[in-house]
């Protein structure tokens, strides 16, 4: 059994495959490898494929007419995504997909994939159901950003990502533009709100790293749905 058939077996939809689909559906995949900052679709066009990310990191993003960017999925090992031309040829893609940390990534075909689901109910139910996840996941995009101040979702994005080390001091691994992307927001006042968090004593900054004093302090910000 190939690595990628290994993976096939523990990842949804293609779980729901017996050993020989799951083999034929490794023969019907296309490998590729992507660098950092490369872009593997971008917005607005028709994109036809779904794809298993098998190493790196990938956003899905979302850029305003302003110039703007909003990181609404990231992709890393494990992960599937498809293009909306996979179920409807004609819907084009209404995010950009860049990677954010190099790797590869396998991807079919919707004339490949789509009949081998359609044959299988119980990995098209699968499917339906990470679909389902995704739109939950929009779903609470659109509810922060419409209910949630700035600063209360940069506290939950230092949180998310950080919350766990403590007091410690961790490196300042995301830039400003990639932490605006997260919050949908842009660079200024991500760097206004760290500091008003520093002047608050919620945490101390430095240029390369910083470290959260008040994790309560912070959790009480990304509760908040109060206006800035």
């Amino acid at each position: 059994m190939t690595d990628l058939q290994k993976l096939l077996k523990e990842t949804n939809p293609f779980a729901h495959f017996d050993t020989t689909r799951r083999a034929d559906i490794t023969s019907l995949a296309r490998q590729r490898r992507f660098d950092k900052g490369e872009f593997i679709t971008l917005h607005g066009e028709l994109w036809p494929y779904l794809i298993l990310v098998t190493e790196g990191t990938l956003h899905a993003v979302k850029e305003s007419e302003e110039g703007r960017n909003l990181v609404v999925l990231t992709l890393t090992q494990g992960d599937v995504f498809w293009g909306l031309s996979f179920f409807d040829k004609d819907s084009t893609m209404p995010v950009s997909l860049q990677s954010v940390k190099s790797g590869s990534l396998v991807s079919w075909s919707r004339d490949d994939l789509l009949p081998l689901l359609i044959a299988n109910g119980e990995a098209l139910w699968s499917l339906c159901g990470l679909l389902v996840m995704r739109m939950k996941q929009a779903s609470n995009i659109v509810e922060s950003l419409a209910f949630q101040p700035v600063a209360g979702r940069l506290a939950n994005l230092m949180l998310d990502r950080y919350g766990s080390t403590g007091e410690d001091p961790v490196a300042r691994d995301l830039t400003l533009d990639t932490m605006a992307a997260y919050v949908g927001t842009t660079r200024e006042m991500v760097c206004r709100i760290l500091y008003r968090f520093s002047d608050e004593n919620l945490i101390h900054i430095t240029r390369t790293e910083f470290s959260i004093i008040d994790q309560d302090g912070l959790t009480a910000l990304a509760g908040s749905s109060q206006a800035e």
